[in-house]
C-alpha cells in the first residue's frame, strides 16, 4: 500500500486512546471526512480499497484519532473528488452554494475574475462612485518605496491630510506594531489593520493614506482598500528598497541574515500579484524623493484631468 501515515498513534484503536485529550482540529477533520465519504456513497472499506490506505487507519481518522499524512489525505481526495483544502476544513466548502460558486470561478482567467469580484461587491458592499474613490489616495507597496515620506509630501500640496495606518494601528491597540505581534499575534494585527482602515475612511472623505506593506495579505482589508481609494503601487527595486531602510538606521533587515537579499526578493514576488491590482503603479528607482513626488504629483494629476 502507498499509506505512509501508518505509524504512531495514526495505527492505534478509537479504545487506546478514550480518556486522553482530543484535538478539536482532529475530530472536525474526522468528521468533514465522513461527510464526504457519505456524500460519494462509499462504505468505509470501500474507499480504503480505491485510496490503497489501511482500513483500521481510516477509522481512526474519521473517528477523530488518527493523525494522518498529507499523502494519506491525498489519497483520499483522488478517490473522492475533492480538494486537500475541502477536506481539512477551507471555508469555501462548507455549503453547496459555496461549491457551486466556487465551480463557476474555476479555471477562469484573472480578468475574469477580477470582473467577478467586481460584480459581488457592487451586490454586497455599500456603493462608492468613482468620483469619491479618488479623493482618498492609498500608497501600497514594500517598506522602502517612499509610501510615508512621498505621501506627506503629496498630502501637503494636495492640503489634505497624512494617514499612516501603522500609527493609527498603535492608537487602537494602545500599544506598538511590534507589540501586537510580541503580545497577541499575527491574526490580531491584521483585525487591527482592518479597523484602522475601516476608521480612516469613514473619518477622512480626502486624504493620503500610507499603507503597511503586508496589507495586502488580508483579502478582506484589501479588498475595503481597493473599494474606497484610488491605489498606487510604489515600487523600487530589491536593492533599493533594501538600500533605504538601511539608510534609515534599521539594519535589523541584514542583521544575522546572508539570505537577505532572496528573501527580500521572495516576498516582492509573491506579493507583486497583489500589488498590481493597484489603479496605477509608480516605480521610484533611481530616483530621489523630492523627484519622485513631483512625477507621481504630475502623473496623479494627469491621470486626473483624463477622467
Amino acid at each position: 500500500m502507498n499509506d505512509l501515515s501508518n505509524n504512531g498513534a495514526g495505527d492505534m484503536p478509537a479504545g487506546e486512546l478514550q480518556g486522553e485529550a482530543r484535538d478539536l482540529f482532529l475530530i472536525a477533520l474526522g468528521d468533514r471526512l465522513r461527510a464526504l465519504r457519505s456524500r460519494r456513497g462509499l462504505t468505509r472499506k470501500a474507499l480504503a480499497r480505491l485510496a490503497n490506505v489501511s482500513e483500521r487507519h481510516l477509522a481512526n481518522v474519521e473517528s477523530g484519532v488518527g493523525n494522518a499524512s498529507i499523502q494519506f489525505l491525498r489519497q483520499l481526495t483522488a478517490v473522492l473528488n475533492c480538494t486537500l483544502a475541502e477536506m481539512i476544513g477551507d471555508e469555501t466548502a462548507t455549503s453547496p452554494e459555496w461549491l457551486m460558486i466556487r465551480e463557476i470561478l474555476r479555471g477562469r482567467s484573472d480578468i475574469e475574475l477580477a470582473q467577478a469580484r467586481a460584480a459581488l461587491s457592487g451586490v454586497f458592499e455599500t456603493p462608492t462612485s468613482e468620483k469619491s474613490r479618488r479623493q482618498r489616495v492609498a500608497l501600497i507597496g514594500l517598506r522602502g518605496a517612499g509610501k510615508s515620506s512621498i505621501g506627506r509630501m503629496l498630502a501637503d500640496r494636495w492640503v489634505v491630510p497624512f494617514i499612516e495606518l501603522n500609527r493609527q494601528i498603535e492608537t487602537l491597540a494602545g500599544c506598538s506594531v511590534a507589540e501586537i505581534h510580541a503580545l497577541y499575534g499575527q491574526n490580531a494585527y491584521r483585525r487591527y489593520e482592518f479597523r484602522a482602515l475601516e476608521d480612516a475612511i469613514q473619518r477622512f472623505p480626502q486624504a493620503v493614506i500610507a499603507t503597511p506593506g503586508g496589507i495586502v495579505s488580508d483579502p478582506a482589508t484589501f479588498n475595503l482598500l481597493l473599494s474606497h481609494c484610488y491605489t498606487v503601487w510604489l515600487k523600487a527595486s530589491p536593492e533599493e528598497h533594501m538600500g533605504r531602510v538601511v539608510a534609515q538606521g534599521d539594519t535589523r533587515p541584514m542583521s544575522g541574515n546572508r539570505e537577505a537579499m532572496q528573501d527580500l526578493k521572495e516576498i516582492i514576488q509573491s506579493r507583486t500579484p497583489f500589488y498590481s491590482k493597484a489603479d496605477e503603479t509608480f516605480d521610484t528607482s533611481d530616483m530621489t524623493q523630492e523627484g519622485a513626488f513631483l512625477a507621481l504629483d504630475d502623473q496623479l494629476r494627469s491621470m486626473a484631468l483624463s477622467k
